[in-house]
């Protein structure tokens, strides 16, 4: 089985496809909450653009589509293998009366709480303050490594420790009671911040977990050369403590542009090459797989294609999904610095199968509204009208180029 490798696409189909029975040493699982929330978000220094739904209309919807995920991760997972499921209360409970169907009841290990600090408050409730992880073992034997993940004792338990004039143990009477070294054991309340806007950790993903959480539960919970898999990777944080940690990983995310910020992390975080020290695999290839992926992820996918920046206004852009820079601007100057320049070209782009001439002139209009005499136009195809609105608006001094996914597809294109 390949390790250090980060597929696009549903894990229901990633899992049975290339990872082989009882494989697996940890698996993290990170998916959605059913929080009924919709996210819009913007990635990285590159501000992809990232949209997606946490919505399943019901408790028992979200759980009948995780059933059979958790199915596969338990076939994966080996023998003395953990599993730990990362919720909150939208559906914890029922997620836990699911796990205790497919692990057994008696491997359950621990409910996690990872304490933190900061959010809203409510007048008519308590505050929430925490997520929950649920850790299970598939047998009777499984790694802990309780020394990796010892924190140092507080002073108020140095204290109570010190004077304490006798502690009684069974039978046996001790005069006084030495702290282990090596710190307290850990407990099953995790208090970690999490990623802050202003941390350099940050890479805008609304759910990010922090680095700091992943190492803990990756120190405590594998062993180094282990197999780690996280099905929801994200933005890649479990795939970064797993390398710095020195496990072995596998990533799954559905979104292309998450896969593109994780490879983008790895190089930038750690030196990793995609290509030699990662592979990234089954991205988008075909006309059909872009037909079917979101709005907005196929937006992201074509400005990217093209070499642009997509657009940063959630709502409102006026026809304008990206801008094409000169490529002579370096990675170094990019993000802010290039709200500055003047000198760009705007990328519309339609997922549709036949661009009509109103899209067009609708076009032409945002173009001559940012004073812009040259864009491109992404679409699966143009319509006959389409392609002579381009050729009138060449004629007023408008240079549109219609530019099919084909074309990107087959690396035909050379963008100016």
């Amino acid at each position: 089985m390949d390790t250090s490798v980060i597929y696009c696409g549903d894990n229901l189909e990633v899992l049975p496809k290339h990872i082989p029975d009882e494989s697996v040493d940890l698996i993290y699982i990170d998916p959605p909450f059913n929080s009924s929330r919709n996210y819009e978000v913007f990635w990285g220094e590159s501000q992809e653009r990232r949209a997606f739904e946490d919505r399943f209309g019901d408790a028992m919807t979200y759980i009948e589509w995780m059933r059979p995920r958790i199915r596969e991760l338990h076939r994966v997972l080996k023998p003395t293998g953990s599993f730990l499921y990362h919720c909150d209360w939208h559906a914890g409970h029922y997620v836990k009366v699911e796990l205790d169907r497919v692990f057994g009841f008696d491997n359950f290990q621990n409910e996690i709480i990872w304490y933190y600090r900061g959010g809203g408050v409510s007048k008519r409730r308590f505050a929430r303050r925490h997520d929950t992880l649920f850790f299970y073992s598939k047998g009777k034997t499984w790694t802990f490594n309780a020394d990796a993940v010892r924190t140092p004792y507080s002073q108020e338990s140095l204290e109570r420790l010190r004077y304490k004039a006798r502690a009684f143990r069974g039978t046996h009477v001790y005069d006084s009671y030495e702290p282990n070294p090596k710190g307290k054991h850990p407990d099953d309340v995790l208090e970690i911040q999490p990623t802050m806007p202003s941390s350099k950790e940050r890479l805008g993903y609304p759910t990010q977990k922090p680095l700091a959480l992943m190492d803990r539960l990756i120190k405590a919970c594998s062993n180094e050369g282990d197999v780690i898999i996280d099905p929801f990777c994200g933005c890649g944080t479990t795939l970064e403590a797993a390398a710095v940690n020195k496990r072995r990983w596998i990533g799954v995310d559905f979104s292309p542009t998450a896969c593109r910020v994780i490879a983008q992390r790895l190089e930038d975080r750690l030196g990793l090459k995609e290509g030699q020290d990662f592979v990234l695999l089954d991205m988008p290839k075909t006309a059909d797989q872009l037909r079917r992926m979101p709005h907005f992820e196929f937006e992201n996918w074509a400005v990217v294609a093209l070499g642009g920046i997509p657009n940063k206004v959630k709502v409102g852009d006026y026809g304008i999904d990206g801008r094409l820079y000169h490529a002579d601007i370096s990675k170094e100057r990019r993000g802010d610095f290039l709200e500055t320049l003047d000198v760009w070209y705007p990328i519309q782009v339609k997922q549709v199968d036949s661009v009509g001439r109103p899209e067009i002139d609708s076009f032409e209009t945002a173009m001559r509204r940012d004073k812009r005499t040259k864009g491109y136009f992404v679409a699966f195809g143009f319509s006959s009208g389409a392609i002579r609105e381009v050729k009138r608006a060449g004629g007023d001094g408008l240079d549109i180029v219609p530019i099919t996914v084909d074309e990107i597809l087959r690396h035909e294109l050379a963008v100016a």
